[in-house]
């Protein structure tokens, strides 16, 4: 989970200096962040239903040797269209590694060591992140033997050459369940798998294309697949298989608005991710290493409440939730009227990121902890795919549609400010619609 939380945040602080490097345009750029964003969002359910059938260690294994070869490929980019396939590569690898780890938290733990283990999974997606910003930019900025960016992925091939050993002698091989959650929904994967690429495509390509009449074509056709897979998934359930996104959970409200409120959430950090870079370093012309530090303090405080909700009951947690979507909220406002104020950067950017990273991770924590504790121990792998799944899905949606935004507003480093300013009022009021499906999902867990 570590590597491949690292790999989000490192990828957003190498893009201006990959941009420079290969002259890729701002819809290739997206690209090299979402499509690694959207491989794993597709692939996480699918991948948690491998493990089952499988070995989790088994899968795992295979995952990570994947994503270090993906990784190695990635840093030896010659272009843009290497570097975006070797990425959607990896992101495959990463969710067929990273879906293992919360399902073997469902099933080995339980009780108070289930809350331990979760509040200590927290901590390592924040201390990834905090390591993905920190270390991306000190080896762009350092620009080793004048390889400006490719040491941000490089890095990734001796840790998993280590993790690849660790894991064959440490992790223990837990025997495949073959009582049917092990089953394969290949209707489903395709048809989500199109739906995200149709939405995200016109989104990333749109605003470099001039928004042609394809790109409304491929939204519109997006959204009449998201209805067909709602069909296609309810008939599967009714054969008796296990679908890729199973309609019964989705149909619990406290389940379905819980995991609307945690995409929305996740998005706009996403999001926060990729705009900040682009804004520090080509609207203010900072370093990568002060735009690598300037989210430490999100990601710091992403990590805080993680030990400290696991130990509430599993209503309270969703409350954290709600309470947290609001204070992100708050942070994403701050940020947005002192930008307009004229506060640029500094002291008081960094403290309202880490107001805004304080209440993602009480939104986090908070959902994951009634999320998982909604369900039991033989849905764990479809819970753990639901929720990597919105995650994902909505970091991707994130970044393409924020992403899309600053590009549009932000022609030069002069409209910077602004840009930035617009996009971050964005991020809050999509930040309260996340409070509202949050506080819906604690009204709907009374009944």
């Amino acid at each position: 989970m570590f590597l491949a939380n690292v790999d989000v945040a490192i990828a957003n602080i190498a893009a201006p200096a990959i941009r420079a490097g290969l002259h890729t345009s701002g819809g290739e750029l997206e690209l090299v962040v979402s499509g690694y964003t959207l491989t794993y969002a597709v692939l996480l359910v699918t991948s948690a239903r491998l493990g089952q059938a499988r070995g989790y260690r088994r899968m795992f294994l295979a995952g990570l040797a994947g994503f270090t070869v993906a990784s190695l490929a990635c840093g030896l980019a010659p272009d843009g269209p290497w570097l975006i396939a070797a990425r959607i590569a990896a992101g495959g690898a990463a969710a067929l590694m990273a879906a293992q780890v919360l399902t073997g938290i469902q099933l080995d733990f339980g009780g108070r060591a289930r809350a331990r283990a979760l509040g200590l999974y927290t901590l390592v997606l924040s201390a990834g992140a905090v390591a993905g910003q920190s270390l991306g930019g000190v080896l762009v900025s350092a620009d080793l033997l004048g390889t400006t960016w490719r040491p941000a992925f490089l890095v990734n091939v001796p840790c998993g050459l280590v993790m690849l050993w660790l894991a064959w002698r440490y992790l223990p091989a837990r025997p495949p369940d073959r009582r049917g959650g092990g089953t394969m929904d290949p209707a489903g994967v395709a048809v989500l798998s199109a739906a995200l690429l149709l939405l995200v495509l016109p989104l990333v390509l749109g605003q470099d294309e001039g928004w042609p009449v394809w790109t409304w074509l491929s939204l519109a056709v997006s959204g009449a697949l998201f209805g067909v897979l709602w069909v296609v998934e309810r008939r599967v359930g009714a054969r008796g298989g296990r679908p890729l996104i199973d309609p019964v959970l989705l149909g619990r409200p406290a389940i379905g608005w819980g995991l609307a409120s945690q995409a929305a959430t996740t998005g706009t950090y996403f999001a926060i991710l990729f705009t900040l870079a682009l804004y520090l370093q080509q609207g203010l012309g900072k370093s990568a290493a002060y735009s690598g530090l300037a989210l430490v303090s999100w990601v710091a405080a992403f990590g805080v409440p993680g030990p400290v909700l696991g130990r509430l009951p599993a209503r309270a947690r969703l409350v954290a939730a709600w309470a947290g979507a609001i204070v992100l909220a708050a942070g994403f406002a701050g940020i947005g009227v002192s930008l307009l104020a004229g506060e640029t950067s500094g002291a008081l950017l960094m403290t309202l990121l880490g107001v805004a990273g304080l209440g993602l991770g009480m939104g986090f924590t908070g959902m994951l902890g009634h999320l998982t504790g909604s369900v039991t121990a033989d849905r764990a792998a479809d819970v753990s795919g639901l929720f990597n799944t919105a995650t994902r899905g909505g970091g991707v949606i994130g970044t393409a549609t924020f992403g899309t935004l600053y590009l549009a507003l932000v022609h030069h480093p002069s409209q910077a400010v602004h840009g930035f300013a617009v996009v971050c009022l964005a991020l809050a009021g999509t930040a309260l619609a996340a409070a509202a499906m949050a506080g819906r999902a604690v009204r709907m867990s009374k009944t």
